[in-house]
């Protein structure tokens, strides 16, 4: 069994939370990924929470570095990984991708959040490793 996720790693998984909500309420659905991973930053930022946009994800395999192109859309507080879409669907394929990059990046906690979505509770996943 693993230990639990950090209390410091809830809170910023929290503030991001809040950060998508006022970005999608603002904003609604339909633009593109990009203006919501700016928006996003913007807000966390404002909340003064340390975040990274499309942070380089290293791959090794047999020992060897392998530049895969593989970048984390948002890492916010040093912790959390946060896969922004802005689709019409979620796929499996989403949740997936995310929890190898927790995998990769020996992270616990990812949020999936999809902001094409009339509400956006319905477009949030939390992914723990």
């Amino acid at each position: 069994m693993h230990d639990p996720i950090p209390v410091e790693t809830e809170a910023i998984a929290s503030q991001v939370i809040e950060a998508a909500f006022r970005v999608h309420r603002s904003l609604g659905p339909g633009l593109l990924e990009s203006v919501y991973e700016i928006c996003l930053c913007h807000e966390l930022e404002k909340m003064g929470v340390a975040v990274e946009r499309q942070v380089d994800l290293p791959v090794y395999y047999d020992d060897v570095a392998v530049d895969a192109g593989l970048r984390l859309d948002v890492f916010a507080g040093n912790s959390v990984i946060v896969e922004l879409k802005a689709v019409e669907k979620m796929l499996p394929l989403f949740e997936a991708q995310l929890l190898t990059y927790l995998k990769l990046s020996d992270r616990r906690l990812g949020l999936l959040i999809n902001f094409n979505t009339q509400l956006l509770k319905d477009g949030i996943k939390r992914i723990v490793l």
